[in-house]
């Protein structure tokens, strides 16, 4: 695996926070940021029932409680650990992890194998 370049810092990404990420360097989000119980977990931005970006406004990847990555589109509701999806069309699908660590400067930096 080698690291690459750092997507954002920890500290711009709060406990129960999520954060929309542009993995290419072309403006675009494609990928999302998730911190729960002290974990950061990254996933593309993108529905499995239709490939559509998962957000209704900028970084709103969660429910209002906070407790459920939410698709704008169709309503689905994956968890945040696991990316599974719990309600919704796409019942049983996943999001696509993306592999990140945190580096003891507090980068969250994208891992390629």
């Amino acid at each position: 695996m080698t690291a690459t370049r750092p997507l954002c810092r920890l500290d711009d990404l709060p406990e129960g926070g999520a954060r929309g990420l542009d993995l290419n360097g072309d403006g675009q989000v494609d990928a999302f940021a998730v911190r729960s119980d002290g974990v950061i977990r990254l996933w593309s931005d993108s529905c499995p029932h239709h490939r559509t970006p998962l957000p209704w406004r900028r970084d709103a990847y969660l429910n209002a409680a906070g407790n459920r990555i939410v698709c704008s589109a169709h309503g689905a509701l994956f968890e945040l650990d696991s990316g599974l999806c719990v309600q919704g069309p796409c019942l049983g699908e996943r999001l696509s992890p993306i592999s990140c660590v945190v580096t003891a400067a507090g980068d969250v930096v994208l891992v390629e194998a």
